[in-house]
């Protein structure tokens, strides 16, 4: 068992606080967005102690670190990627590949002899990426397309006569269809036209806040949204195609699973990420970072759907995604438990709350708060004691 020392990632969107509290340590002054732990080759886990990372820990004993079936699913490579994801300001609009997608993206890539590191490129790697995210704190995310007959009352509402060509579309086509067709002239649009529609959705919603006369709940939320956005990003279409995709709100425990093709991007808040293994991302808005929207579209799965939360498996603590590369489990440790995690493969453990003894054959460890822990499948069932809440990732087999 490996306590690990894991990289902090610096991103302009990320909390001053939220990641230095959960270690106890003193904030840099610097944004600090994601907390990773894993072996991914950019930014892998180091085994305290031992000053080897996680991936050199994997590759000394593939078969005994991961177990047979996750060494057969995934070949010898730690299949998840946990994350401590911190937002302080919204992230980029995005969407990730399924595996055939990535797979042929990242083949063509090498083809055109782009290299990894180049900020133009958008498959780092052949792997899909689907991810979930648990709250720690409230989190507020855009998720998927919404229902028409939910963004067409918005549109409508704000009154704006660049929208018309878009409310016409959708009052034509209520349906996945239209979506497509709506976010496609959207996002192709003239960088002269977009600015200019942009510009005025963020007149009307700001004429809308200083007036709210008679308008709905739903329209002033839509109208914060934008304002909110478009300050940060003006001219940006992704400020106008936020408002096709539902608001979500995760309160602390509850979490939301994004498969392959899900267009998001999370507004702010803290939380625990789990996903693939992977840093395949395709990006539409909303960012300064490399835009790439014909392959955007050629990703998304724009199925209007409401988002599904997921709340853990009372007994077992599980959340339930159909991931075979991971799965999440947030666990309650109280006093005089003793709880077992019997996992037939390699995982990861993070403490949020508390503090909590894990236990193995081979040896144990003290998890307080923002501590986490390595445990390669040879060791065998883990019991945890103490109290606090421990999340664990593991292969979703």
């Amino acid at each position: 068992m490996q306590l690990l020392d894991n990289p902090i990632r610096p991103y302009p969107w990320g909390s001053y606080s939220a990641i230095p509290e959960l270690l106890g340590v003193e904030p840099t002054g610097e944004p600090q967005a994601e907390l990773w732990m894993g072996a991914h080759p950019a930014s892998p886990s180091y085994a305290v102690g031992r000053k080897m990372s996680l991936v050199d820990v994997i590759a000394s004993d593939p078969a005994a670190e991961l177990g047979q079936a996750c060494l057969s699913a995934f070949g010898p490579r730690l299949p998840f990627l946990l994350k401590v994801l911190a937002a302080r300001e919204p992230l980029s609009l995005q969407a990730h590949p399924n595996p055939a997608q990535a797979r042929e993206g990242y083949e063509r890539e090498n083809a055109e002899g782009i290299p990894l590191d180049a900020p133009h490129r958008n498959y780092k790697d052949p792997f899909a990426k689907p991810e979930m995210i648990c709250a720690l704190t409230p989190i507020d995310a855009l998720v998927g397309f919404r229902p028409p007959a939910e963004t067409l009352p918005v549109l409508e509402g704000l009154g704006v006569a660049a929208l018309e060509s878009l409310v016409a579309q959708l009052r034509e086509q209520p349906n996945g269809e239209g979506l497509r067709a709506v976010f496609t002239m959207l996002m192709t649009a003239p960088a002269e036209r977009q600015r200019s529609v942009v510009t005025e959705v963020v007149d009307a919603c700001r004429r809308l806040l200083e007036d709210p006369g008679t308008a709905d709940a739903g329209l002033l939320e839509a109208a914060r949204l934008v304002n909110r956005l478009a300050e940060k990003y003006p001219g940006d279409p992704g400020v106008i195609a936020a408002l096709l995709l539902n608001r979500v709100r995760l309160n602390p425990g509850e979490a939301m699973y994004l498969p392959a093709g899900n267009l998001h991007a999370y507004i702010e808040g803290v939380g625990v990420e789990l996903l693939a293994n992977s840093d395949n991302v395709l990006r539409g808005g909303l960012t300064s970072k490399h835009i790439d929207v014909p392959e955007l579209l050629r990703v998304l799965d724009i199925t209007p759907e409401p988002v599904r939360i997921l709340r853990p498996d009372s007994t077992t603590g599980r959340y339930d995604t159909p991931a075979r590369e991971f799965r999440l489990s947030r666990i309650t440790v109280s006093a005089g438990d003793e709880l077992s995690l019997p996992v037939e493969g390699p995982q990861i453990l993070l403490c949020t709350e508390g503090g909590v003894v894990a236990s193995s054959e081979a040896g144990k460890v003290d998890l307080t708060r923002g501590r986490s822990a390595y445990v390669g499948a040879w060791e065998g069932t883990v019991t945890l004691t103490g109290t606090g809440v421990v999340f664990q990732a593991a292969p979703g087999l």
